[in-house]
C-alpha cells in the first residue's frame, strides 16, 4: 500500500512494548513521529531510538508522541531497550511495536525489495490530530537520521497551520516566513499587519510578531 502526503493514514491494532495500542486512538489530539527501523541490535538504529529518548522533551513541547517500529518480538525490543539505555546513556519511555511477521510494515510501504525482502527500511512518517499524513522521508539501512530536522519539519508544520504561512528553505524557528500566494495583498493586511517586505508578488516575506 502507498500512502501519499494528504492521506488518512491506516489503522491497525498491534503489541507495543507498552502493551496493545489501537492507532487511530492512540495519536489522539497529538501529532506522531512514526519511524521504522530494519531490526533490533542494529548499531544505525541504536543510536537512533537512543536520540528519541534523548529528544523526550521537545517532542512533549510539540505534542508529539514517538512512536518506533521493528521486525521483531516484544521480548526482544525489550531486551533491546536495555542495551539502547545502557550504550545511550538515556532511558527510553517511548512505545516500540512488534512487527515480527511485517504487517504494519507492509501496510505502510515499508518493505523495499532492493534493500531488503524482509526487513523495513528507516522511514519517517509525520502524523497530525486529524490523523493525516503531512510528511514523510526515507533514509536507506546505512545513514543515520538527521533529527534536528526531523524537530525542524514539525515546528515548520505547526507554524504552517497555526499562521496561515509557509516556509522558505533552510528556515528554522524566528526566521521570516513566506506569505503564500494564495493569500491576496488585501487579505495579508489583516494577517500580518506588521507589513511584509516584497520581493517579487509571488514572494513576499514576513516576520512574525
Amino acid at each position: 500500500m502507498s500512502i501519499h502526503i494528504g492521506d488518512h493514514v491506516p489503522n491497525f491494532d498491534i503489541e507495543t512494548t507498552k502493551g496493545h495500542i489501537k492507532f487511530h486512538d492512540w495519536i489522539g489530539d497529538s501529532w506522531v513521529f512514526f519511524f521504522s527501523h530494519p531490526a533490533d541490535f542494529t548499531p544505525v538504529c541504536t543510536t537512533e531510538m537512543g536520540r528519541t529518548a534523548e529528544l523526550a522533551d521537545e517532542f512533549a513541547k510539540r505534542n508529539t508522541k514517538p512512536l518506533g517500529l521493528s521486525t521483531d518480538t516484544v521480548s526482544q525490543h525489550l531486551k533491546w531497550i536495555d542495551d539502547v539505555n545502557d550504550t545511550q546513556n538515556t532511558t527510553l519511555e517511548f512505545p516500540i511495536i512488534a512487527d515480527p511477521l511485517g504487517k504494519i510494515a507492509k501496510l505502510y510501504d515499508m518493505i523495499h525489495p532492493g534493500e531488503d525482502t524482509t526487513e523495513a527500511v528507516r522511514s519517517v512518517f509525520i502524523i497530525d490530530p486529524k490523523q493525516k499524513l503531512r510528511l514523510t522521508m526515507t533514509y536507506p539501512m546505512n545513514v543515520g537520521r538527521n533529527f534536528d530536522e526531523i524537530l525542524r519539519v514539525i515546528d515548520a508544520l505547526q507554524l504552517a497551520d497555526a499562521k496561515k504561512i509557509a516556509t522558505p528553505a533552510d528556515w528554522v524557528p524566528g526566521d521570516k516566513v513566506i506569505i503564500p500566494p494564495s493569500i491576496s495583498n488585501e487579505e495579508a493586511k489583516d494577517i500580518f499587519p506588521q507589513g511584509w517586505e516584497e520581493l517579487r508578488p509571488y514572494l513576499r516575506k514576513v516576520k512574525l510578531s
